[in-house]
Parts: structure tokens; C-alpha cells; sequence
């Protein structure tokens, strides 16, 4: 009597997991006997383009807010000395380095905040 139950437990688990597949979306084949055969969709990686849109504006805002704070002299200054150490240092300097966008972002601000 075990035995019956131990192959109908696998089934159930089978049918069970074979639903979840399912209920992400399906395809329905015919196989070459005939027979209509349903295969889960196969699911396609989806690059969040929202999420680096929104990392890429913060890395902007936050490179903008730093050069305001220590000044386009100073900022320069720590980067050239970022950019003369390991990779990843030098990796960092990259990405932090000035680009139009964070100089014309950072006199902005600081037109809006005369007194910093």
C-alpha cells in the first residue's frame, strides 16, 4: 500500500508542478503522432530598462550634488588622484568623471543655491 501511495504522491507533485509552469503562459504543439501536446512559454530574460534609466539619473544627481559641495578644482583634483591607483579605482574615476551633463546639472544647482 505504500508503494501505491508513494507513486501517487509523485504524480500529484508532478500535475502540480506542471500547472505552475503552465500558469506563466503555454504553447500548444502537435506532435508528429497527432496528439496536441501544452509546453510551458518559454520565458525571455526582460532587461529593466526603467531601473537603469532611474541608476543612470541618481549617478548623475549624486556626481552633480558632489562637484557643488567640494567645487569643479577639488573634484577634478580627487579624481585625477582616484585614476592613478588599482583598476577598480580607476573604474570609479571613470565613472565619475565630469561629463556635460553633470557640469551643466551641477551650475544649475548652484544658481538655485547662492550661498553654498
Amino acid at each position: 500500500m505504500s508503494d501505491a501511495f508513494f507513486e501517487f504522491d509523485n504524480r500529484i507533485r508532478r500535475i502540480n508542478r506542471k500547472r505552475i509552469n503552465l500558469a506563466g503562459g503555454y504553447v500548444s504543439v502537435v506532435g508528429d503522432d497527432g496528439l496536441i501536446v501544452v509546453k510551458p512559454r518559454r520565458k525571455r530574460a526582460r532587461v529593466p530598462v526603467k531601473s537603469f534609466l532611474f541608476l543612470a539619473i541618481g549617478l548623475v544627481a549624486f556626481k552633480a550634488m558632489i562637484v557643488v559641495g567640494l567645487g569643479q578644482p577639488v573634484y577634478q583634483d580627487r579624481l585625477d588622484k582616484l585614476s592613478a591607483g588599482s583598476t577598480i579605482e580607476r573604474a570609479g574615476a571613470w565613472v565619475m568623471q565630469m561629463d556635460p551633463l553633470t557640469i551643466t546639472l551641477a551650475t544649475t544647482i548652484r544658481a538655485q543655491l547662492p550661498n553654498f
